[in-house]
């Protein structure tokens, strides 16, 4: 709740809370984790927050979510057709393109998140270009920040400023990340301008969590 208010108070007025689904580590009961966003958003209700408090998943791309792609029961944003994924840093899947493209002929929508942490795309800017045609690109404000790591700052900056990434995202774990959050949304600002606010944590997330492609 704390993390919640905060995040009002930067100015966010939807939030998609993206618990992580993960084999072997994090794989809560799909009824626990619809009973703790229920709950939780009956407490901002209650305790007056205007805020929108939506539902997915931060998906890694294992074996469960393979076979979940494969039935078609891959956890998204509000049960809709686009979903949040994340590979492993230092390898890519094999094959992960020709399987975007599948899954994007079946009308979904791949949301990649934190593209600046995977090391494979440092220097490969087809296979950028690739995702970007298949996916949504959402930087961490964090990384733009400067808190993950130099380089996935300097790569997380050169998405933004290039125009590559489609939105930016919090991805607030603790309260703390608030305030890491702010940090990251004040440097778009200052580099890029209002409108690249606007436009990467406003129009083209909201048009990502309906399916819609921000280059479609």
């Amino acid at each position: 709740m704390v993390m919640l208010r905060g995040l009002a108070a930067v100015g966010f007025d939807v939030v998609c809370a993206t618990p992580h689904q993960k084999a072997g580590q994090f794989l809560p009961a799909l009824e626990d984790i619809r009973a703790a966003h229920t709950a939780t958003r009956e407490a901002l209700a209650a305790a007056g927050v205007a805020l929108q408090l939506s539902l997915a998943a931060e998906n890694m791309w294992d074996d469960v979510f393979f076979e979940r792609a494969q039935s078609g029961t891959i956890p998204s944003y509000d049960d809709g057709p686009a979903f949040l994924f994340e590979v492993p840093p230092r390898q890519l899947p094999v094959g992960l393109t020709d399987h975007l493209f599948r899954i994007r002929m079946d009308g979904k929508l791949p949301v990649v998140a934190h593209p600046e942490r995977y090391q494979p795309l440092w220097s490969a800017p087809d296979l950028v270009d690739t995702l970007r045609d298949q996916c949504a690109l959402v930087v961490d404000l964090g990384a733009v920040a400067g808190y993950h790591g130099r380089k996935e700052k300097k790569v997380a900056r050169r998405l933004l400023e290039e125009g590559i990434a489609h939105a930016a995202a919090s991805d607030a774990h603790t309260p703390a990340d608030v305030r890491v959050a702010a940090e990251g949304i004040a440097w778009i600002k200052k580099r890029l301008g209002d409108r690249a606010v606007t436009r990467l944590l406003d129009e083209n997330p909201r048009r990502i969590v309906a399916g819609e492609h921000p280059e479609g």
